[in-house]
Formats: C-alpha cells, structure tokens, sequence
C-alpha cells in the first residue's frame, strides 16, 4: 500500500468507526472473558470446597466440573459472536473502505 493511501484511508469515515466500534467489541468481550475466567481461578484459590462440593449425594462429580466446562463453553461463545459480527458489521464497513480507496485513484 502507498503511503497516499494509507492517509486516504486513515482519514475516511468509515475507517474510523470501524477502529471505534471494533475496538469497544473486543474491549467488552476481553473483559467478558476475564472476569468469568479470573471468578474460577479465584474460587479454586480462596474456596476450593464450594468447587468439591458434589452435585448431589449419590455421584462423585463436583460442582466445578460443571463450571469449568462453562468457562471453556464460554469462551467459544464469545469467539462465535465475534466472528459472526467481523463477517456482517466489520465486513460491510471494509469494504466500504475499499470501495472509497478505489474510488479516490
């Protein structure tokens, strides 16, 4: 890419909002993602018995299990709704940049 127009493209619109709403999206999932995955691990360090306690009297299979397979069930949720709005949102928006950066030749 020329440097003409990396600044036709830095200054256009559409680029911009993609930078703001993309980087605001990843912010929300990011800490999303930490603060369910950082309440386990602090669970597992300061109350390990809330984690042990079995899912009912006559099974084996704690609490936790259940929960860590939420956590990594989780994190593919939060992939899955960002891939589907990079595709339809963030898609449209760049090619709407390209559409501008061809147009601009």
């Amino acid at each position: 890419m020329k440097e003409v127009d990396a600044k036709v493209v830095k200054h256009d619109p559409n680029f911009k909002e993609l930078v703001k709403k993309r980087t605001k999206f990843a912010w929300t999932l990011t800490i999303s993602i930490l603060v369910v995955y950082f309440s386990f691990i602090l669970t597992i360090a300061f109350s390990p018995s809330l984690l042990a306690t079995p899912i009912s009297s006559n099974t084996v299979t704690t609490i936790g299990i259940p929960i860590g397979i939420f956590v990594i069930v989780f994190s593919f949720i939060l992939t899955g709704i960002y891939v589907r709005r990079a595709n339809s949102e963030f898609d449209t928006l760049t090619t709407k940049i390209k559409e501008n950066l061809e147009s601009s030749k």
